[in-house]
Parts: C-alpha cells; sequence; structure tokens
C-alpha cells in the first residue's frame, strides 16, 4: 500500500479492541499504522496492519512516548491516532495543543479528561446531573467498615497531573479492586502504599454491569449504543468476556445526563450497575477512548472506528447505523479464565455460582452467538498470537 495513503496510528494494547479498529479500517482502504510498546501485541499480526512502530513504555518513559506519537501525527499521510488505553487519552490531552497543529482533535480537554478521570470529581458531577452513584469515599474518611464495600483507585490513570509523587516521565496502572468483609477493615497504610495514593472506597451494588458507548461533537451525542456484561474474568464481575448489546432508554438518558454535565467531545464508555434491589443505575465511571469488547458494537452494526474516522477527517454526520441489539460477543480466553475464576477462587459476600452451571451456560452462549472478539477466519493470526500471549513464556 502506498505511504502517502490516507493513515490511521492505531495505538495497540493485548486488547481485542486494537484489533477491532485496525480490521475495520483496513477492510476500507484506509492505512494502518500499529504502534505499540509490546512486540506480541496482536494487532501487529493482523493482515490489515500496514505497518509496525514500535513506542517507549508509557511506564517507565511517558514523555518519549508522547514524542513518538507526535512524530507520528506530523506525518502529512496521518489523518487519525485511535487510542485504547488510558496513557494514550492522558497524552492526547495533556498535550491537545501539539497534537492538534497536525490533526483534528476528536478527544476531550485535559480539564474535562481530569474531571472523568478522577473518580470523586466524577461522583460530584453525577451528582449534579441527578445521576444516582454508589456511596463513595475516600479511604481515609471511611468511619463504617460494617458494609459490603470494595477500594478501587481514585483515578483512572496514576500520573504526575493526579499524584505529585510521581515523577512526571512514568504512569501506573491502577491496582486491583479490594473486597473486604463488613467489620473487617483493612490497615489502610499499607492499602495506601499498595495502591500507590489514597484510593475510594464505594458500596458494592449488586446487579448487572452496563457501559454505554457514544461518539460526542463538541458537547453533542452523535450516536450511542449499550453493552451489558454477562460474564467478566472474575466471577464477581471484572473485564467484560461475554457481551450482548442492549438498548434501554433509562440507561441512555443516566449516561448522557453524565457527558452532557462535562460538555464531552469524542469517545466515552460510561459504566454503570444496575442496583438489583433499587433498579437505578448507578455510574461507575468515564472510559474515555476505544473499549476492549468494541467486538460487539461491530457484530451489532455499529462500526464505531469508521465514524471515529469520519469525524476525525472533518464529517459531523448525521450518521445512523443499523444498529441491533441482542447481539453478544465472546472473548475466548476470557471465558477461559472466568471458568478458572469460578472453580479456583473465593470472594467476599459474592455467592460463587455452579461450576457444571457455568460451563454448560458458556457453551450454550457460543452455539446461539457465534460471534468473537479476536476470532476472526478472515484475519486468524491475532487470535492465535493472544493465545500464544497467555502461555508462560511465550
Amino acid at each position: 500500500m502506498n505511504d502517502a495513503a490516507e493513515s490511521v496510528v492505531v495505538i495497540s494494547n493485548d486488547a481485542p479492541g486494537a484489533v477491532t479498529v485496525v480490521r475495520s479500517l483496513g477492510k476500507r482502504g484506509i492505512r494502518t499504522i500499529v504502534a505499540s510498546d509490546s512486540p506480541r501485541s496482536p494487532a501487529f499480526d493482523s493482515k490489515y496492519c500496514d505497518e509496525r512502530v514500535m513506542l517507549p513504555s508509557p511506564y517507565t518513559d511517558l514523555l518519549s512516548y508522547r514524542d513518538v506519537l507526535l512524530d507520528l501525527a506530523a506525518r502529512p499521510s496521518v489523518k487519525a491516532i485511535a487510542p485504547v488505553r488510558e496513557e494514550d487519552i492522558y497524552v492526547l490531552a495533556k498535550y491537545r495543543d501539539e497534537f492538534a497543529e497536525h490533526l483534528n482533535v476528536v478527544w476531550p480537554e485535559m480539564e474535562t479528561l481530569a474531571r472523568a478521570h478522577d473518580r470523586v470529581e466524577l461522583v460530584a458531577a453525577a451528582e449534579r446531573a441527578g445521576v444516582a452513584v454508589p456511596d463513595t469515599e475516600l479511604l481515609t474518611d471511611v468511619d463504617d467498615w460494617d458494609r459490603r464495600l470494595i477500594a478501587k483507585g481514585r483515578y483512572g490513570i496514576l500520573t504526575n497531573h493526579y499524584v505529585a509523587d510521581i515523577p512526571p516521565t512514568e504512569s501506573r496502572s491502577m491496582p486491583k479492586t479490594q473486597y473486604f468483609q463488613p467489620n473487617q477493615p483493612p490497615d489502610t497504610d499499607a492499602l495506601i502504599d499498595r495502591m500507590g495514593h489514597v484510593p475510594i472506597v464505594q458500596e458494592y451494588v449488586p446487579g448487572t454491569e452496563y457501559t454505554v458507548r457514544a461518539l460526542y461533537h463538541e458537547g453533542e451525542p452523535l450516536f450511542s449504543t449499550q453493552k451489558a456484561l454477562r460474564r467478566g474474568f472474575k466471577y464477581p464481575r471484572g473485564p467484560s468476556v461475554y457481551h450482548e448489546a442492549v438498548d434501554i432508554p433509562e440507561l441512555w438518558d443516566a449516561a448522557r445526563a453524565v457527558l452532557d454535565e462535562l460538555e464531552w467531545h469524542g469517545l466515552a464508555s460510561v459504566g454503570f450497575i444496575g442496583d438489583e434491589e433499587t433498579g437505578e443505575f448507578k455510574l461507575l465511571e468515564i472510559n474515555p477512548r476505544f473499549w476492549s469488547s468494541l467486538p460487539c458494537d461491530l457484530h451489532a452494526g455499529v462500526d464505531y472506528p469508521y465514524y471515529y474516522w469520519q469525524l476525525a477527517t472533518g464529517d459531523t454526520g448525521p450518521f445512523d447505523p443499523p444498529y441491533r441489539p441482542g447481539t453478544a460477543s465472546h472473548f475466548l480466553r476470557g471465558e477461559l479464565v472466568h471458568l478458572l475464576s469460578v472453580a479456583t477462587e473465593e470472594y467476599a459476600f459474592v455467592d460463587k455460582p455452579s461450576l457444571a452451571r457455568t460451563a454448560g451456560t458458556m457453551l450454550g452462549s457460543m452455539v446461539t452467538q457465534p460471534h468473537f472478539d479476536f476470532l476472526s477466519l478472515d484475519d486468524p493470526r491475532p487470535f492465535v498470537r493472544d493465545c500464544l500471549n497467555a502461555v508462560p513464556g511465550r
């Protein structure tokens, strides 16, 4: 393919979303430049990957990571950058003016991103918008442990912008969520040390996890979709491995209220928990980038990467994608991890499901919903690479 052809930079991690962007745009004749800090990134193995670029690690050299992306953005042929993780969107927003010299900006300003990344500020924005949230406090403010509580990172990413003692050249991924037994408060200092900052503590809300995905242009939604998490990496929830496209008007109303409050611009995946006791949709987080379960949207008829490309190249719509709720998709390796979680793990105040029933339900869903995140007969090598990546030593 001609190096001068209009190109997109797809920043790639190990999740299915990056591969989906490459496949979507590559099939349309758009030249794809896959950039990753891992030589084992599945998107590198896609037949739709036209060029491979190695990035420095954003965890140890965040500023060089930024500089390589700026160099790519400065190529005359490059018209868009597709972010897939928090480090990507953080760099794009933090240095928005520099990137705007070369590209149409399709991501939020840093001030807006910080309000989404900081879950304390996000809770406040949701409350102003009239949207329900789980009870949320900083760890150091909690004095009642006679409840079902979890601790999670306060921020979507840990950088110097949020935590002063982190060097500006580094970023850190968020630590795992911790579940607490009622009346068993943690060692606060040890937890802060493990998390790398003062985390938030939230009530555990039983129910189904949902996300609303949307593409916004300067505060106005262009279109949206929704996903229900049917199985996660861990049996209490975790990242989604079996996901179903749904259409719940009240869920969109809640997501739009928050995004409107933030005057959003660009991609957003807004996470909620459907409280099984009250019926409310309670806001959990906003991911301001392409999401891992993106294949579910494409199987359901909505090609987010292409509409993102159109917006980045100056087309603001209107867009009217043929959305098909009820379509579901599987992340096959994640399904096996889910089974392993059922077989070997225990979580406080979360009942463990039957292993046999879980396996039967899983197999049945693969028959009725034969759609997959990585697996594609047209482009099989990313699926093979993802499987190899799961083998120790490969």
